[in-house]
């Protein structure tokens, strides 16, 4: 998997964290965490991690890494990116 579609991002979202919403629901700059977030925990965090490492191959070892990509799908979608992009130059 080369390309980070929002859609896949939703769809990742709602299979790992287990969300009883529609991918229409989530919006890409609504926070993941905290207060007006669609809801996620620590444990979520923890699934989401792991699922980005399984299905794109890349690990999310710095926790202050974790809290930056996590703030929305918009900051996600672009770390992801980026970091694709790096193991394709190598």
């Amino acid at each position: 998997m080369t390309e980070v579609t929002f859609n896949d991002l939703k769809q990742l979202l709602i299979t790992n964290c287990m969300l009883r919403v529609s991918p229409d629901e989530i919006k890409e700059e609504v926070p993941l965490f905290g207060p007006d977030s669609i809801g996620l925990d620590s444990i979520d965090a923890l699934q989401m991690t792991v699922a980005i490492e399984r299905d794109y191959g890349i690990a999310i070892k710095d926790p202050e890494t974790a809290r930056q990509i996590f703030q929305n799908l918009k900051s996600l979608r672009e770390w992801l990116t980026s970091e694709l992009e790096k193991t394709k130059a190598t």
